[in-house]
């Protein structure tokens, strides 16, 4: 009991809470965290590989009602035919675009004896600042267009919209959003158009197909989890061997060292 009694000090105590914590956020959060955006990366890489060795399909075929979303068909080409609302623009700011910033124009788009889509037709650069510059309007005939489909982004914790240049603005492609800001229902998915369309402007490239470091990071994550209690488990048997050892090696008290003491030392025992 003595032995471990050292344990119970509130400095192992209280290192022994930073280690049980440490090892509970690796595998409940650190993990997690980092593994969910291997998947959801590893997910996105998939979209695209299939998308580009897929012709394009009707839009209706994936959005065929007006509150349909399509999240297991992002970046998969579509056609629509139809025509844009483009009184309705907004745009989303803050944007990066092959690593500057830009605008990203967006407008209402209705499909024929379809859903009304939003459409990302592009991206603009911003003049003197963060000014909005001309932007050549949409087609007011019917056309057709070539997109892919994109998933609505979440919206912007604490940045709401607002009105600059006059243009909406927002921070993020959120199609509820839009759909409050234009007045306009919106189907939930997306589309952001490819080269050479009706209305495009600079065109927004697909993302690079990299898995990224999250597969490594979480496995490292766990690793940590794992090495950390391991660890405090060594260094508290190393302290006990320390101990033990510094006992054995404790003098004892002293004996009789002449012949007189060793014959008095008996005699007083008998004593």
């Amino acid at each position: 009991m003595r032995r471990v009694a050292f344990l119970l000090r509130p400095g192992w105590i209280a290192l022994a809470l930073v280690v049980i914590a440490f090892t509970y956020l690796c595998f409940t959060v650190l993990a997690p965290w980092q593994l969910g955006k291997n998947s959801r990366t590893t997910r996105e890489n998939h979209q695209i590989e299939q998308s580009l060795r897929t012709a394009p399909v009707p839009l209706k075929t994936l959005l065929p009602q007006q509150i349909s979303s399509a999240p297991d068909a992002q970046w998969c080409r579509v056609t629509a035919t139809g025509h844009y609302l483009a009184d309705l623009r907004v745009l989303a700011r803050l944007r990066v675009v092959e690593g500057d910033p830009a605008f990203e124009v967006l407008e209402p788009f209705a499909v024929d004896d379809g859903p009304t889509v939003l459409v990302d037709r592009g991206y603009v650069r911003p003049e003197q600042g963060s000014h909005v510059p001309p932007i050549p309007p949409a087609p007011q005939q019917t056309v057709t267009i070539t997109a892919r489909l994109r998933d609505s982004e979440p919206a912007a914790q604490g940045k709401a919209p607002f009105l600059k240049d006059g243009f909406q603005q927002v921070y993020s492609i959120n199609t509820e959003q839009v759909a409050t800001l234009t007045r306009v229902p919106l189907a939930g998915s997306y589309l952001q158009l490819v080269e050479d369309q009706p209305g495009g402007l600079g065109v927004i490239g697909i993302p690079h197909l990299d898995a990224g470091p999250f597969l490594s990071y979480g496995i490292q994550w766990i690793s940590f989890g794992i090495l950390a209690p391991i660890g405090l488990g060594y260094f508290a048997y190393s302290e006990l061997k320390a101990r033990r050892k510094e006992k054995q090696q404790a003098p004892g008290p002293a004996g009789p060292t002449t012949v007189e003491d060793k014959i008095a030392d008996r005699y007083g025992r008998r004593r």
